[in-house]
């Protein structure tokens, strides 16, 4: 028996992200502006997971909406391999504090 299959698309390789279709990313985006906007109009930052380089300009361009929209820069910056920070001037980077010796 042949069936016939609607909205199959090909797989990338194997361990290789899942491209999202055009709405999907729209959707995405939406949801991050509006979720991360609302933590950094509370606290001035916030922190994000980003694993791959499609994550990292997913949050590159959200902060550069939210700059636009606020009227206000929001930074953007990464924490290491897996995190980005976003946050507004005054609540960046804190230089590291200073550990007291051990004993």
């Amino acid at each position: 028996m042949i069936r016939d299959l609607y909205n199959v698309r090909p797989q990338p390789v194997e361990g290789g992200p899942t491209p999202l279709t055009d709405e999907e990313e729209r959707r995405a985006r939406a949801v991050l502006f509006s979720d991360l906007g609302n933590q950094i109009a509370d606290r001035g930052w916030v922190r994000f997971p980003a694993y791959s380089p499609e994550e990292r300009r997913r949050l590159v361009d959200v902060a550069h909406r939210l700059s636009a929209h606020w009227g206000r820069r929001v930074f953007v910056e990464a924490e290491d391999q897996c995190a980005m920070r976003l946050y507004l001037d005054g609540h960046g980077t804190q230089p590291a504090q200073a550990l007291p010796p051990h004993a």
